[in-house]
């Protein structure tokens, strides 16, 4: 008997399962049977079946995992709070304007203000007050909002290089310097305002230390700048850096020199930690927490209208 070698193992949830194998041990000996060939064909399409009702749910064939026909990969699944959503008739319309950390808190905001307001947001991290200034009309879109609640200065007081990348000061530019933050923010408002929607700034959450491209406590400069543009203008203040200031007196960040280098594993969040271990970013109590600032202040605009 020859002996014909099989095509490569069909890879299932990191199980090799050599179903060719298998299918020619199995016709070697239905084939010389009375049932025939076509009995053969019958049998290795129940096993096909079998195999593919026993893989969990959210599992597929190496075959789906590959790029689409148009030799695109596939897309991407967009993170829910990106996730355009449509008014019910009668509600408050309240737009959220910020970069990743207003995202961590989009959908809890959202769900407890159900049934008070439409929350809405743009389908993007807002970024830097250039930004915003660019992209405001968009953002605004032809409705009109009871309550416009933002914030810049996380990508205003960034550093990058010529490449975009975050860098040290030293190796690279500031995106906005305090005198033009200031400008720029004092002009975003004034068109906020223009909409007759009651205004919120937001303000900037604290870099702690060992951020790449950012400097520890550089938040102070910027929302003492945002304060008097707000006082000047008449505007109302979310303190959420204050909060979580006060938050991190028990547990201040771990210092700069604490933060591993890779290949080291990263440092997870301590119990109670309101923000990742040399991040900007917010740990799911510390979004919960800013959520439940940001509800409050849209509550007491919106009572005040």
């Amino acid at each position: 008997m020859s002996h014909l070698q099989s095509p490569r193992p069909v890879i299932v949830h990191e199980v090799s399962i050599d179903l060719p194998r298998a299918w020619l041990s199995l016709g070697q000996v239905i084939v010389g049977s009375a049932m025939g060939f076509r009995r053969f064909l019958h049998l290795a399409l129940i096993a096909v079946g079998v195999v593919v009702l026993a893989l969990p749910s959210g599992f597929a064939l190496e075959q789906e995992l590959e790029p689409t026909k148009t030799g695109k990969p596939p897309v991407k699944p967009q993170n829910p709070a990106l996730v355009q959503v449509e008014d019910v008739a009668g509600l408050s319309r309240v737009l959220l304007i910020g970069d990743s950390i207003s995202m961590g808190y989009t959908l809890e905001v959202r769900e407890r203000l159900k049934g008070v307001a439409n929350v809405h947001r743009p389908p993007q991290n807002c970024g830097d007050s250039a930004t915003g200034l660019k992209q405001l009309d968009r953002w605004l879109g032809t409705g009109t909002w009871d309550v416009i609640h933002f914030n810049f200065g996380l990508h205003d007081l960034k550093y990058l290089d010529a490449q975009g990348k975050y860098v040290s000061p030293e190796q690279g530019t500031q995106v906005a310097p305090l005198a033009v933050y200031r400008q720029r923010l004092h002009d975003f408002t004034v068109r906020a305002k223009a909409t007759g929607a009651k205004v919120i700034f937001a303000t900037t959450t604290p870099v702690p230390p060992g951020c790449q491209g950012r400097v520890a406590g550089d938040e102070v400069g910027y929302n003492r700048v945002a304060l008097e543009v707000m006082q000047e203008l008449g505007v109302a203040v979310n303190d959420l850096c204050g909060h979580v200031a006060q938050q991190q007196r028990a547990l201040p960040p771990l210092p700069a020199s604490a933060k591993p280098i890779p290949p080291a594993p990263q440092v997870l969040p301590r119990p109670g930690e309101l923000q990742k271990p040399f991040d900007v970013h917010f740990t799911p109590e510390g979004s919960r927490q800013l959520a439940t600032l940001v509800v409050a202040n849209i509550r007491k605009s919106l009572s005040s209208r």
